[in-house]
């Protein structure tokens, strides 16, 4: 982790201003219909007169507490970003590899539309519970306080920043095993980030990890998502055996 928090003022310089988001025309393997229901299999948000919720709250404080470590703070800030080419970046090195559309056009491929697809099980359930975020709950700053007034008005759970990183994780899992621990490490530091800035409470970020995990499935029922997988692995194999 050091050398990626090494990197992250770079990123963040790069992302600017602007709240960054993947490309909107990338088209999706599977289309949302088609990929299960949250709200039909997931439980909703905890009250806020649950343990659940009280949970959550412990977790916001927390969050708040790991502040005061400058390193895990600046890397919750590098990991606000939603930009495919921040993301593949901090990505590359869990992964091994770099990955641009450049040096691993397969790879990239296979993330933009898998991404594009799994993203897609947020939505319902971000819409219909509308919750009210953290920072907001408490009127307290977050971390990246440029987010907030657009973020203010979107649904706190699921967490969407998760269901990028547990997305792209799963993804390049599959492409590179040997990866495993590594990736699915770093996406899970990606969720706590959301905890650590103040804008999502835990169950949020839990949530996103389910529903993509759910969803996952369905791309391996499309023969395009298998085809394009097929040669994603082989353009990592190719690549990797050059590097020996």
């Amino acid at each position: 982790m050091n050398n990626l928090i090494k990197k992250v003022f770079i990123v963040v310089a790069f992302c600017g201003a602007s709240l960054c988001s993947f490309a909107a025309d990338v088209k999706p393997y599977v289309e949302a219909d088609a990929l299960p229901n949250a709200l039909n299999f997931y439980p909703a948000p905890p009250e806020t007169t649950s343990v659940q919720f009280m949970y959550d709250i412990s977790q916001y404080m927390w969050g708040k507490a790991m502040r005061a470590d400058s390193a895990r703070a600046a890397l919750a800030i590098a990991q606000a970003a939603t930009a495919m080419d921040d993301m593949v970046r901090m990505f590359s090195e869990p992964f091994g590899m770099e990955i641009s559309a450049k040096k691993t056009p397969a790879i990239m491929n296979v993330i933009e539309r898998g991404i594009a697809t799994l993203r897609q099980v947020g939505r319902v359930p971000k819409k219909h519970y509308m919750r009210r975020r953290p920072f907001d709950r408490f009127n307290e700053p977050t971390l990246v306080p440029k987010d907030e007034e657009a973020l203010r008005k979107n649904g706190s759970y699921p967490s969407g920043h998760t269901i990028l990183a547990w997305s792209m994780a799963m993804l390049l899992v599959e492409i590179n095993p040997a990866a495993q621990d590594a990736l699915l490490k770093y996406a899970y530091e990606w969720g706590q980030s959301r905890v650590i800035a103040g804008f999502h409470w835990q169950s949020d970020v839990d949530a996103s990890k389910v529903l993509v995990s759910g969803a996952f499935a369905s791309l391996h029922n499309d023969e395009t998502f298998l085809a394009d997988m097929k040669k994603a692995r082989a353009e990592f194999k190719k690549l990797s055996s050059k590097k020996k």
